[in-house]
């Protein structure tokens, strides 16, 4: 009989192995890699990803053009930046600690290497640990310069110039997810192609001049 777990490779163990965050293993890998990750500077290359089968999914490709940086940031909600507590305004406005921001804390990861290496085109992040203070995310990004990007049909998309700066506008993984974009059918139906623009196509009147 032929089992099952005989034909998985290399990758798919380290999948698995990822799954299981609580064990034993993980919990002492992930303990010793966040006390890296704290000494390092905020933002980094990384010499190669930390999740390899992780990277490979989203578009990684070890050769040239592709690289990897590691980023963390702080956890926790926004506090609402007033003096002394107190907002002159109505009560349904005057939380100041229990706010939540309105994108994800990879969506922030990205978008500080993004500023950081503006040169360079964010394809995509991953979660790669977490303590008590900090979230890490390895975030890769494309050389939209080098050949061997621009002659490669499966990427070369991203070297257009309406992908410059594409983690600011939404259009990573992590900001469609913030937009509400992973909906689809009856569910996101005032969320395309925005929510901002879907408002506005409902609440203005156009008049054609010839009508």
């Amino acid at each position: 009989q032929r089992r099952v777990h005989g034909d998985m490779g290399a990758y798919k163990y380290l999948e698995e192995l990822w799954k299981k965050k609580q064990s034993d293993v993980m919990r002492f890998l992930l303990r010793l890699r966040t006390w890296e990750y704290r000494q390092l500077p905020t933002i980094h290359r990384c010499t190669r990803p930390s999740r390899p089968d992780k990277a490979r999914r989203l578009g990684f490709k070890q050769k040239e053009g592709y690289v990897v940086y590691r980023i963390r940031v702080r956890r926790g909600g926004r506090k609402r930046p007033i003096a002394k507590g107190k907002i002159m305004g109505k009560p349904t406005n005057q939380g100041v600690n229990q706010l939540k921001f309105q994108r994800s804390l990879r969506g922030v990861a990205e978008e500080r290497v993004g500023k950081k290496m503006s040169e360079l085109r964010v394809l995509n992040s991953y979660w790669v640990g977490q303590d008590a203070t900090y979230k890490f995310f390895e975030v890769i990004l494309v050389d939209p310069t080098r050949k061997s990007i621009r002659r490669d049909p499966r990427i070369n998309w991203i070297c257009s110039n309406k992908m410059n700066h594409r983690e600011l506008r939404g259009l990573t993984s992590a900001g469609k997810k913030s937009r509400g974009l992973r909906a689809k059918g009856h569910l996101d139906n005032k969320n395309r192609p925005s929510r901002r623009s879907n408002w506005r196509r409902r609440n203005h009147v156009v008049l054609h001049r010839y009508r």
